[in-house]
């Protein structure tokens, strides 16, 4: 079994957690259902609540992973969800992709890229664990790396952890995804660390008549690179 051998931590969950993590998970597939029905399959959610080792404090967050038309997901939001709290667009580095969020709440976001990714910007979701509609229906929790560096292996009764810089190769293995893969995202996360919260590179707020689109516009006039990617 995978929790044999040194370095690992067992963590049991009580019927606390177990609670809180239905609780999460039924916010999930309520946003991934209305999603569903607006047309986007194909949408999941990651961290935490795709792991199982979530807290009440954790973020239900649920991704779609291809640029759609912000105006009209965010009218279906409006129309299925009962509307949303902000909206945000971000990018990570100046290179990265531009990325827009919708908050239903503080702890709930619907995000979209608003250009193309690239497979190695996706990878992120791999190495954080993800989830679809199918999966959290049928209760599936998988493997992922969480924000402390720690790789999360979920077991019958709650998850093993095991420190991914203890051994990188192994810690890929139980995730499931490649040493380069997880070697980069622990090399963003350390960035982040060490330059305070987020170590984003550019986080604007939408004002009450600001589009994601016009924001774009802004971005991609103002970033050379950004622009030729586009």
């Amino acid at each position: 079994m995978a929790g044999e051998g040194t370095g690992y931590r067992k963590v049991v969950y009580d019927e606390r957690r177990w609670r809180t993590l239905r609780e999460k998970r039924a916010v999930a597939e309520r946003i991934l259902s209305a999603l569903y029905e607006a047309g986007i399959t194909d949408a999941f959610v990651y961290g935490s609540v795709a792991r199982g080792d979530v807290r009440p404090g954790s973020d239900v967050d649920a991704f779609v992973p291809h640029p759609v038309n912000p105006e009209i997901l965010q009218a279906r939001v409006e129309e299925l969800l009962g509307g949303w709290k902000r909206r945000v667009v971000v990018q990570a580095t100046p290179t990265y992709a531009v990325k827009g969020y919708i908050y239903l709440d503080d702890l709930t976001s619907i995000s979209f890229p608003m250009v193309e990714m690239t497979p190695s910007e996706l990878l992120f979701y791999d190495v954080a664990g993800k989830v679809d509609l199918d999966g959290i229906r049928e209760g599936i929790r998988v493997p992922g790396m969480n924000k402390a560096l720690i790789a999360i292996i979920p077991v019958e009764d709650g998850h093993l952890e095991y420190p991914v810089e203890l051994d990188v190769e192994k810690a890929a293995r139980l995730i499931g995804v490649s040493p380069l893969a997880l070697r980069e995202r622990v090399r963003v996360l350390k960035r982040r660390m060490e330059h305070g919260r987020t170590g984003l590179y550019r986080e604007v707020e939408l004002s009450a008549d600001e589009t994601f689109s016009g924001v774009l516009k802004v971005l991609l006039d103002s970033n050379p690179y950004l622009k030729r990617r586009v």
